[in-house]
């Protein structure tokens, strides 16, 4: 099996970190893969949503392996520059549901913050090591925290780096569902049925629509207009709902 698992099942793609020996650290073979799965994911209209997931009970993942980055001559984009490390942001255009366990911390963290949606085992532990270490280095793992936490919460994370458990990061909103360890894989899979549900074009004009205005005041995201809402328009899609609705039956979504 390869270091990074990629497959589709219906119109969920799975990408799976397998590197449970290392607690899924990531090296830059594993980067590469990632970059494909994430073009493959954004070129396949018949691809709606991603789950992205890991080996082993011990850990989600804990960001790149050191060994590995020190032996490379040129900078690893960490998770194939979906977290914006290392190079330039790859921006996912299709919903992503990250399920995670065991230790997530730094890089790993990061990756989990990426996705839209977070499942997280009862085993999971949500945690910024770097400065308890003496190090800091890219730092869109605590400019991702500092948004998705409460600035308090967040602050006592990076300055400290003691973990979070999974019971607290869904009090804070960090995530979505918390779950037993076994259930993970089957609550993930529940989110992508669930998201599945609606219209795909219209959930990546909506997810494109929010961060391409999510650091932006109010007024001004009220007032642009999005190409991608705009393309959705007479859409097979969008007249398959109309018709739908009319017909009062539940539509049938193509992704085009």
């Amino acid at each position: 099996m390869a270091d990074v698992d990629f497959s589709v099942v219906g119109n969920v793609a799975h990408v799976r970190l397998n590197r449970p020996e290392t607690l899924n650290a990531i090296t830059s073979d594993m980067d590469d893969l990632l970059y494909e799965a994430w073009q493959t994911i954004n070129d396949d209209p018949n691809i709606w949503c991603a789950i992205l997931s890991a080996e082993g009970e011990k850990s989600f993942c804990i960001g790149a392996d050191v060994s590995d980055f020190a032996a490379r001559k040129t900078r690893m984009a960490l998770a194939g520059g979906l977290t914006g490390i290392g190079g330039p942001l790859v921006t996912l255009k299709k919903p992503l549901i990250a399920a995670v366990q065991g230790f997530c911390v730094g890089g790993g963290f990061e990756l989990a913050m990426c996705a839209d949606i977070i499942v997280a085992a009862d085993t999971a532990q949500f945690g910024l090591p770097e400065t308890k270490v003496g190090i800091i280095g890219e730092c869109g793992v605590v400019h991702r925290a500092v948004r998705q936490l409460p600035y308090h919460i967040a602050m006592a994370m990076i300055l400290t780096g003691e973990r979070m458990k999974s019971v607290d990061a869904e009090r804070y909103g960090l995530v979505n569902q918390v779950v037993p360890y076994e259930d993970l894989e089957v609550a993930a899979q529940t989110w992508a049925e669930k998201i599945n549900k609606a219209a795909p074009m219209a959930n990546q004009a909506a997810k494109a629509a929010v961060n391409g205005r999510l650091g932006y005041p109010l007024e001004v995201a009220l007032t642009t207009k999005f190409e991608v809402i705009e393309e959705y328009a007479g859409s097979i899609d969008q007249l398959e709902g109309a018709a739908a609705a009319a017909e009062r039956r539940k539509p049938v979504w193509t992704g085009r």
